[in-house]
């Protein structure tokens, strides 16, 4: 095993540790995310509404509740990985630059995020669909799950930009909870008269609901709709790596030694 690969394998278990005891996330995803989506099945009406698939152009008739938790489900994953990935960038900044200047590759701490962003965002995601199949059954449960996922790592990478890039905890807290509240309040035809028009289509998550719905309620592969939202994910992942890169400047070598992060300072 090469130096680069040992030093990202070691950040990525350590962030993966980091992860692990935030309590508080680990207890909304096995409580919130079951909670919102059977909330949202008992409350919302279950009188159909129609949502365009932009895709194809063909109007689907979903059941309201049975919408709402899509878009509860979208909102939840959202804002827990979001908040994950905000509190471990925004709690390890300090850290992180120690260990660059200490001669830490930034390409493997900045990979370590990613590889962390994806372990948690896949589990997050299979768990809010399983969530969702407990209560009616999506027609496409594995590409449901796809799309959620896809949400999460958008979110998750604006929680590195904001972790990144924001001085106060409160700060990067309100950004995730409002912008992520307002993209799915504004896509969903329950809560908005808005949800048709092209306005949509700036929105984060707009992909993810997209792909989301074609996958609970027809047949039709949502490839248009997956698309969009990795190009969202991929644009904030280069705005959080460049963020990442231009406050870890390194003041030595990329040469130069270091042992393990639990070993240089306490994380």
């Amino acid at each position: 095993m090469s130096e680069n690969v040992r030093l990202f394998v070691t950040a990525t278990r350590y962030g993966l540790i980091e992860h692990a005891r935030n309590r508080f996330a680990m207890l909304l995803v096995a409580v919130f995310i079951p909670l919102f989506v059977t909330l949202a099945g008992l409350i919302i009406t279950d009188t159909q509404v129609p949502f365009r698939l932009r895709d194809t152009d063909i109007v689907v008739h979903a059941n309201g509740n049975e919408l709402a938790q899509i878009s509860g489900a979208l909102t939840a994953v959202c804002l827990i990985i979001g908040f994950m990935m905000f509190a471990a960038t925004f709690s390890s900044g300090a850290f992180d630059r120690r260990l660059c200047m200490a001669g830490f590759p930034r390409v493997a701490l900045g990979l370590a995020k990613i590889a962390c962003l994806v372990v948690a965002a896949v589990a997050v995601s299979a768990y809010a669909t399983v969530a969702i199949c407990f209560s009616w059954s999506p027609h496409q449960p594995i590409l449901l799950a796809a799309a959620l996922f896809c949400d999460a790592m958008t979110y998750g990478a604006l929680g590195v930009v904001f972790g990144t890039l924001l001085r106060r905890e409160v700060e990067g807290m309100f950004a995730i909870a409002m912008i992520s509240c307002f993209d799915m309040v504004v896509q969903n035809p329950i809560a908005s008269i808005g949800a048709d028009s092209d306005f949509v289509r700036l929105l984060p998550s707009y992909g993810a609901m997209q792909a989301s719905t074609t996958a609970g309620f027809s047949d039709s592969t949502p490839f248009t709709g997956l698309a969009v939202q990795l190009a969202w994910f991929s644009a904030s992942v280069l705005v959080g790596l460049v963020a990442f890169h231009l406050r870890t400047r390194s003041a030595l070598g990329p040469t130069m030694p270091i042992g393990v992060p639990g070993q240089s300072a306490k994380h």
